[in-house]
């Protein structure tokens, strides 16, 4: 079944607030008008070479995951936001600074547990206790919507040169153990081969390029049965099986180059991969929020091999 895309869909900023709608539908309104524009909010956006693009962060610096990354991201896109840092309304307060009045906030969420009893029973004749995963939300705020903070929270993320980081980036990519071949025109991951495909590095435009297409097919690589076990059933362009994968792996690479610093996009036919991801959100945001997750795993088990970022990169800390 395919859903076409509303043109009377809510603005965003009555879908992120209303509470009628569910926490998946919210947090994934924000990506939906970006796409809907044709931007994919996990590539940087703007020419302006003095920002970098990092992960957002919460207010203690350490950075969201998953499908939050991808909704921050997206917010400040829309809305012009360079740093980093996302605040609660009480954390702002915390630090005697204050959300100013009319701001809207950006909806994160997270997964609670909840217990309840089961209808099954135990040796002992007692009920068993279940825990369910239920997934919540709540309003961050941008640096930039709050007043009072300290001057660093303010300060965008500084661009980190490739040049000099060349060897590291690459030894980083090359420390992951996928066989990786190097010749032809077209970058894929052939999972009967369990082996990926790249032209030669010449024929990328410049390095980032280059090192995000590597990170893309590494995502890719991340679904074999021997690793993550990665499955959406479907297999074929434009359905949803391929469109979830697809996200995956650019969502992964995304991560990746975040954490390490280095920038890039390598998808070429964009409109094509955006109507999908779009069909994607409209047919089940949940969907969407498990593609990023699995994403957000997929950039962990590279980073496990790739090692620690550097800690000069901006908003790592350093």
């Amino acid at each position: 079944m395919s859903l076409a895309v509303s043109s009377s869909a809510p603005s965003v900023a009555a879908s992120t607030s209303d509470t009628r709608l569910s926490p998946a539908q919210r947090v994934t309104a924000q990506i939906k008008a970006a796409l809907e524009r044709g931007v994919r909010p996990w590539i940087k956006p703007w020419d302006d070479t003095d920002v970098g693009f990092v992960l957002p962060r919460r207010s203690n610096g350490l950075p969201y995951r998953g499908v939050n990354v991808v909704a921050l991201w997206a917010a400040s896109v829309e809305r012009g936001f360079r740093s980093p840092f996302w605040f609660t309304f009480k954390q702002a307060l915390a630090l005697e600074a204050g959300v100013r009045k009319g701001e809207r906030g950006s909806f994160v969420v997270f997964y609670a547990e909840k217990k309840d009893a089961s209808e099954e029973t135990n040796a002992e004749g007692g009920a068993e206790t279940g825990v369910r995963r239920i997934l919540r939300g709540y309003s961050v705020f941008s640096a930039h919507q709050i007043d009072g903070l300290p001057a660093h929270f303010y300060a965008p993320p500084e661009p980190v040169p490739l040049d000099g980081r060349e060897a590291d980036l690459l030894g980083r990519l090359e420390r992951v153990p996928a066989l990786v071949r190097h010749g032809g025109s077209r970058a894929f991951y052939d999972p009967h081969a369990d082996s990926i495909c790249l032209p030669e590095r010449s024929a990328f435009r410049d390095l980032g390029s280059y090192l995000a297409t590597r990170a893309h097919e590494l995502g890719h690589w991340t679904r074999a049965p021997s690793r993550l076990d990665r499955d959406f059933g479907q297999k074929r362009f434009g359905d949803a099986g391929y469109a979830l994968e697809e996200l995956v792996a650019e969502l992964c690479a995304a991560i990746v180059g975040a954490t390490l610093g280095f920038p890039g996009e390598h998808v070429e036919d964009h409109a094509a991969y955006i109507s999908s991801w779009l069909r994607v959100l409209e047919q089940s945001p949940s969907a969407f929020l498990s593609a990023a997750g699995k994403a957000q795993t997929a950039a962990d088990y590279l980073l496990g091999y790739m090692g620690e970022p550097p800690t000069t990169l901006p908003g790592s800390g350093g």
